[in-house]
């Protein structure tokens, strides 16, 4: 792919996540969505419809078959992530995929290396990696300014309503808290301190058996400790905070999402990074992780440096761990 050449991109799936992303593409240079495809055509004739889509499929193997499509992003639920991206990366597409990346550390490392095989760009759709306020955070943290990190917090709670068939609470969805919602809080706390050296976890179930309230605490190598807490029956704060030996780094609701945060001294001065983000669909930021995966591509990447694959692996592993600690199964998964 030349320098400057744009992304054509065919979307795997037309539900929400789908549509968020579609519409927080309008407008950015370099990124074309060129087809979609859905389990019927009736549904990927509604979603071009709606963004003015060229190329619509009934099915995926077309979708993946289309000449015209560069990369694939896989917006269906993660039950199926394994064999959608197996299936992009098969016919040569290179693959954005949505979080949770996979059911587990198996079937994530079985994407990796099927991506390495081929060749081809893979990346995990944890869109807050690639957000301006993140990446000042890097910064921040790489400066060493707020010392040695001691204690790392971070939450992500949204309440839903009791509906068996929503995808937060069927366990035939990879329903629960932990897989949609605490990918965010753990995601965060190996891009601070990495992969855990012990976790413990407790959890509450919801009214289906999936898991509705859980939380984990982390120890590391270098004596820190990091809580995190997720749940699908109750909103939380959604922030979070990086306590060093030398001051704080406080991220303001909603963490995940473009907003500001503040670096505080233990003498009490404090540095203000303040929310500086223009985007659709209330700032989201969706669009950050495509613009990225665009230059990556353009460049003859085949991962990310700010969400490399080993890293996904890992974060799947965590996940893992805390759901055997938390007896939370489902028989599909391989």
């Amino acid at each position: 792919m030349g320098k400057y050449e744009p992304v054509n991109w065919g979307f795997l799936a037309s539900g929400l996540i789908a549509d968020w992303m579609a519409n927080d593409l309008k407008g950015v240079p370099g990124q074309n969505i060129v087809a979609v495809g859905s389990r019927t055509i009736e549904n990927a004739n509604r979603f071009g419809d709606k963004y003015n889509i060229k190329n619509r499929h009934g099915s995926y193997e077309e979708l993946v078959a289309d000449p015209e499509v560069d990369a694939i992003y896989v917006a269906s639920p993660h039950p199926w992530h394994l064999d959608h991206v197996l299936l992009a990366l098969n016919a040569g597409k290179h693959v954005l995929c949505e979080k949770p990346f996979a059911m587990n550390a198996n079937e994530a490392k079985m994407m990796v290396d099927k991506a390495r095989e081929k060749k081809l760009l893979l990346v995990e759709a944890m869109w807050t990696r690639f957000l301006p306020h993140i990446r000042q955070l890097r910064k921040v943290l790489a400066s060493k300014t707020i010392g040695d990190i001691i204690y790392v917090a971070a939450d992500h709670g949204q309440w839903f309503a009791e509906d068996p068939k929503f995808r937060l609470f069927a366990p035939e969805l990879g329903g629960g808290a932990l897989l949609d919602l605490g990918i965010y809080p753990i995601s965060f706390t190996h891009l601070v301190l990495g992969k855990p050296k012990t976790i413990t976890a407790v959890s509450k179930k919801a009214f289906t058996g999936v898991d509705g309230n859980t939380s984990a605490m982390f120890t590391y190598e270098n004596d820190a400790i990091a809580m995190i807490n997720t749940t699908n029956l109750s909103l939380t704060a959604n922030t979070a905070v990086i306590n060093g030996r030398l001051g704080r780094i406080e991220i303001d609701t909603t963490f995940y999402r473009p907003t500001s945060f503040r670096v505080i001294m233990k003498d009490g001065a404090v540095t203000e990074y303040p929310k500086n983000y223009p985007g659709n669909h209330d700032g989201l930021g969706l669009r950050e992780e495509v613009v990225e995966f665009g230059n990556l591509l353009r460049a003859g990447k085949t991962e990310s440096d700010e969400m490399p694959l080993d890293e996904t692996v890992l974060i799947m592993q965590t996940l893992d761990e805390i759901r055997r600690q938390i007896g939370l199964k489902y028989d599909y998964e391989r």
